[in-house]
């Protein structure tokens, strides 16, 4: 039994696969925690539905090394045995990486090392307006330098004539899900 520990900024769509995995037993974990940088993230919410404890942590004020010290705690106060990363906005510290090593994984909504270091949107409209005939996601271990960890699994999906970012992105995200619950599977 892997035990979870979800950092998300957004809307927690990924989680949900990931629960619902648990929920269907195709996956032996459990979400120990979810913790979000944004006190009005929509990840909050969807985590209290389905019991799971979530917390908002405030990183006002912080410098990024102090912000992550206490995301370590609580991380370590649950137990946790695998971070995984779901729309998480911000960059975590060398400290942060260095205690959590080959235990954080991230999503990526492209096929590493195209289109690195970009996010959500900004990918999507890169991907069309290069022209590229496929795309998909990776899931990675994240290491200090952003978006270039070793690589986990990926997926992929054609990109069509006509694709705009917000097509290609729905195509993606039905992606990720199924890819992060894989790699969880896998570790």
């Amino acid at each position: 039994m892997i035990r979870l520990g979800i950092l998300g900024s957004t809307r927690g769509t990924n989680m949900l696969a990931i629960i619902d995995a648990i929920q269907q037993r195709d996956l032996t974990a459990t979400i120990e925690i979810v913790i979000s940088n944004k006190a009005d993230a929509v990840i909050l919410e969807r985590a209290a539905t389905y019991g799971l404890p979530a917390r908002f942590i405030d990183p006002k004020g912080l410098t990024r090394e102090a912000y992550d010290a206490k995301l370590s705690a609580v991380l370590r106060q649950c137990s946790v045995d695998l971070v995984v990363l779901t729309g998480f906005m911000r960059i975590l510290s060398a400290d942060f990486i260095a205690e959590w090593k080959h235990k954080i994984i991230n999503v990526h909504p492209s096929l590493l090392p195209a289109f690195a270091g970009k996010m959500d949107m900004e990918v999507h409209r890169a991907v069309v307006e290069s022209g590229v005939s496929e795309t998909g996601c990776t899931v990675h271990y994240v290491t200090e330098e952003v978006d270039a960890g070793p690589v986990i699994l990926q997926k992929k999906c054609p990109v069509l004539a006509g694709d705009t970012p917000e097509s290609v992105k729905a195509r993606v995200q039905q992606l990720e899900s199924r890819a992060l619950v894989e790699a969880i599977r896998l570790l």
